[in-house]
């Protein structure tokens, strides 16, 4: 099946914290993209594109809109769907009291589905067409979600999260299960269709020595697989890790001496993190998930976004939402609040560093960026179009933009799931 769209075009061939932003930018300002098989077939100016379609093929055109690459959540908690907007308390406690009771409700794979249905509406809704995902313990809930993202042929990398201690008991499981549970969802999911299992310790407090042992066997074992926990969210989790594993260096030692720092190892937050990790990281090829709500929401501080991406030892860094202590499915509203803190750190982050982040640098930071992240012949053909005129006063402060730049600066001030005009997946219209 072939179809085409017809609009103004961005999209970005090169990463802007190490080039000109000119040299990485491609911005076009009518365009047409071909989608064919589930991939792009052609991009290009609508005067040169036009003319080598068959004329019965309809175009659709947007007008006062940006076809964009679709956004991708570079970490993000499925089961949390419900529970989002959870009053009070910092990390620990808001695991305690809303997180893992919340988790319980997984063990039955009905509500998994009737959970991932909604999550994954929401984000089509909000022009996320890919994402890296937690599940629970639960091995079905992790079934659910990729049977449900399945049915969109939508690129999800997902895994069931391990943890054997400093939980509620139905929650843990052991060394063994933890290992034995995600290699029979890797032998089931990984690579089949768009489907990619991440192998997902949820943080060193809630896993032993011989659980990460084992997960760091199973990361051998399967080179190609992700790895996604989390990393220096909190100063008090900081410091329960020091009194967990005394031996290790610091927080990101923990993860390296169990073999899970590595390129396509992505770890959630990373605010408090020093120099000597920071070195780490970049030298393993490990990303951080930079998810500016939920540091927010929880109170847990401001990542520095442009001290990770330093050109001497640059850490990948994708956008994240990290619903549910995040608090919006708008990759929009996550770049508002990118852009908070970079103001809180003492940088501005433009509208085109924050529009990188959210597709073709989540892209990098996950492996993907040879499938997905930009608009280019061959890549996968998932899109967003954004509406640059979505409601009343974005359309009236639309009429004093200058460029494009200070366009897209109001869409990510402004703007949210309204301005998703539409979102392809694989080829196909899934929203709008």
């Amino acid at each position: 099946m072939k179809t085409a769209i017809r609009g103004a075009l961005l999209t970005f061939k090169d990463d802007p914290f190490v080039r000109d932003m000119q040299d990485c930018m491609v911005y076009e300002d009518d365009a047409v993209v071909v989608m064919e098989d589930g991939k792009i077939a052609a991009v290009g100016p609508a005067a040169t594109i036009l003319p080598t379609l068959p004329q019965d093929l309809e175009v659709t055109r947007y007008t006062d809109s940006v076809i964009l690459p679709g956004f991708i959540d570079s970490h993000v908690h499925y089961p949390q769907t419900e529970m989002i907007a959870a009053y009070g308390e910092q990390l620990i406690d808001w695991l305690n009291n809303y997180t893992f009771i919340t988790e319980q409700g997984f063990a039955d794979k009905d509500h998994a589905a009737e959970v991932a249905s909604v999550f994954l509406k929401e984000q089509h809704k909000n022009g996320v067409t890919s994402a890296c995902v937690f599940g629970t313990v639960f091995p079905q809930s992790v079934d659910a979600l990729f049977e449900e993202a399945a049915n969109y042929d939508m690129r999800i990398m997902a895994g069931k999260v391990c943890m054997d201690r400093n939980a509620p008991e139905a929650l843990l499981d052991t060394p063994q299960r933890a290992y034995d549970e995600s290699k029979v969802l890797i032998e089931r999911w990984h690579g089949k269709g768009r489907a990619e299992y991440v192998i997902t310790p949820r943080f060193a407090p809630t896993s032993s020595p011989e659980q990460l042992e084992m997960l760091g066997a199973l990361a051998r074992e399967f080179p190609n697989t992700l790895i996604q926990s989390h990393l220096s969210e909190n100063r008090g989790e900081v410091e329960w890790v020091k009194s967990l594993f005394p031996a290790c260096r610091d927080y990101t030692d923990v993860y390296q001496r169990f073999g899970l720092l590595r390129e396509r190892a992505i770890y959630g937050h990373g605010i408090h993190l020093s120099e000597a990790e920071l070195e780490v990281l970049s030298a393993t090829g490990t990303a951080i998930a930079h998810c500016p709500t939920s540091n927010f929401f929880l109170g847990s501080g401001c990542f520095n976004v442009k001290q990770a991406r330093d050109a001497r030892r640059p850490v990948k860094v994708g956008l994240a939402t990290d619903l549910g202590a995040g608090t919006s499915f708008s990759m929009l509203q996550t770049m508002n609040e990118a852009y908070k803190a970079a103001q809180l750190s003492g940088y501005a982050l433009s509208a085109g560093h924050a529009f990188y982040l959210a597709s073709r640098g989540s892209a990098e930071a996950l492996g993907l960026a040879d499938k997905i992240g930009s608009i280019e012949v061959g890549k996968e053909a998932d899109l967003a179009v954004l509406n640059l005129k979505s409601t009343p006063i974005i359309e009236y402060r639309m009429k004093y933009a200058r460029d494009i730049h200070e366009a897209l600066f109001v869409q990510m001030t402004l703007g949210d799931d309204r301005a998703i005009a539409a979102t392809y997946i694989a080829g196909r219209r899934v929203w709008g």
